[in-house]
């Protein structure tokens, strides 16, 4: 999944989330873990992992996108298989930095670093920047929005598309996190009532139920792929 400046830290809490801690892309990725200084001060990162797609198994980009890729990713490493493709997972830039163009040359820095290693794709789990004001709008109505100049209504998922970016597909079941209401109240600072809730940072509603102490979160993104 790409963040794009926005994103509550619960995205983090999940199974997969879980995994992509600094210190193990330090470790296992380092080369796609970039940082961008501003007279020596980071200003922005981007973090992405290799994996192999398309290969044996993997034909289609997966309808659980950002979890799944980064499960594809930590399998080819256990098992020894050799990447093809580069998948971002996260673009974020600093507070004070946004709104001054920074994720365009954070991705194309990310395209020059995978055309260097011999990877032959880009792929992007696209969480749209702007859906968080519109939790319960479905995704496949968000990304059918257009400008007058054809681009993309969503002005994240429109710098994918200006760096010659093509959308693929919704991946419906993106990302999927689940907890007991207390573990929500610790992750999104929110009590949860029964039934759907808007949490800051999400995309999509959080399903509670108080009688089983438990809430659901599952959010689509959408796949772009950059041209290499």
């Amino acid at each position: 999944m790409n963040l794009g400046e926005v994103g509550g830290d619960f995205i983090y809490a999940g199974p997969s989330g879980k995994m992509i801690t600094p210190e193990r892309f330090q470790e296992k990725w380092a080369r796609y873990f970039l940082i961008g200084l501003e007279d020596g001060v980071p200003v922005a990162r981007v973090l992405a992992v290799p994996l192999a797609f398309p290969a044996e198994g993997r034909t289609e980009l997966p309808d659980h996108g950002w979890d799944e890729a980064i499960q594809w990713a930590a399998h080819d490493l256990i098992d020894g298989r050799e990447p093809n493709a580069l998948c971002a997972l996260e673009v974020v830039i600093a507070p004070h930095a946004q709104g001054e163009g920074r994720p365009a040359p954070m991705l194309t820095a990310l395209k020059a670093r995978a055309a260097e290693d011999g990877l032959s794709r880009l792929i992007v789990s696209v969480r749209p920047i702007g859906k968080e004001a519109e939790p319960d709008v479905p995704m496949a109505e968000y990304v059918s929005r257009r400008r007058p100049d054809g681009l993309c209504a969503d002005r994240w998922m429109r710098t994918h598309e200006r760096l010659g970016a093509r959308m693929i597909r919704i991946c419906p079941f993106a990302v999927t996190i689940s907890g007991s209401l207390a573990d929500w109240q610790d992750w999104a600072g929110v009590k949860l009532a029964d039934g759907e809730n808007r949490v800051p940072g999400a995309i999509a509603p959080v399903y509670a139920s108080v009688a089983y102490d438990y809430a659901v979160y599952v959010e689509a993104n959408v796949w772009f792929e950059h041209p290499m």
